[in-house]
């Protein structure tokens, strides 16, 4: 029988650490959706110094992913895991990843936060708030069922994906008029529209996390159901050259 570092662990070895992993991987969840609340929260209350701050936390979760990639990689190199075993690897490994671009949609939000505490205020940006608990929540459940196992809170997760969208259009029609009516609201809308489609992304990632928990769970890949966003139909392409 192979001993030392490289010699396979007992499965009850292995059950630990994919529970360590696991473990890990929610924890960056729930610092995930701290960094959007506090982003959101920046932007209601236009507090610029607390936007910045959301920008600055993010290096955390960069170190938490690069953590967990490692975790996973010993516990491959260790381990001759099963069919079920490597999906739970891999799930793990994409997951920390999604959570990682999550941060940096927050950190996004937070920055254009912090740019508009100084500007005049912005009708629209009422719904931003539900937007954003629409996405955290859809990013809490994704991040229960991946825990839990829980293939069916996870295709709730995806279907619940329609109604971040339907806000983000929304939204995006609102800033249109907006903008067209008074020039001088350009600025401040275009860093909205940006905050919001930052929001819509993380509700599409919470729905990528749900189905890669259900992939993990059940072994079926769905099939992509067609997204809502409808705004591509209200930009014109441009044709100059760049």
């Amino acid at each position: 029988m192979a001993t030392g570092p490289d010699a396979p662990r007992p499965s009850g070895r292995f059950d630990e650490e994919i529970d360590e992993l696991r473990t890990l991987v929610s924890e960056m969840g729930g610092l995930a959706e701290a960094q959007i609340a506090t982003a959101i929260d920046a932007l209601v209350r236009r507090d610029g110094d607390l936007g910045l701050h959301v920008a600055e936390a993010d290096a955390e979760l960069d170190r938490m992913e690069a953590e967990a990639e490692a975790k996973a990689v010993a516990i491959i190199a260790g381990t001759a895991p099963g069919a079920e075993g490597l999906r739970e690897l891999v799930a793990a490994l994409k997951i920390s990843a999604i959570i990682e671009r999550i941060g940096d949609y927050a950190k996004n939000i937070g920055k254009r936060a912090s740019s508009m505490a100084a500007a005049a205020p912005v009708q629209p940006v009422a719904i931003i708030p539900e937007m954003g608990r629409l996405a955290s929540s859809m990013l809490k459940d994704a991040l229960d069922a991946y825990v839990e196992r829980d293939a069916r809170l996870a295709l709730d997760v995806m279907m619940r994906d329609t109604s971040v969208d339907d806000l983000y259009n929304s939204l995006f029609r609102s800033l249109l008029t907006y903008m067209m009516e008074n020039p001088h609201h350009i600025t401040p809308s275009a860093h909205l529209l940006f905050i919001a489609k930052n929001i819509e992304r993380i509700g599409d990632h919470a729905t990528n996390i749900a189905e890669m928990v259900h992939f993990q769970v059940t072994g079926q890949h769905l099939v992509e159901r067609p997204k809502a966003d409808q705004t591509p139909l209200f930009i014109q392409p441009r044709t100059d050259n760049p």
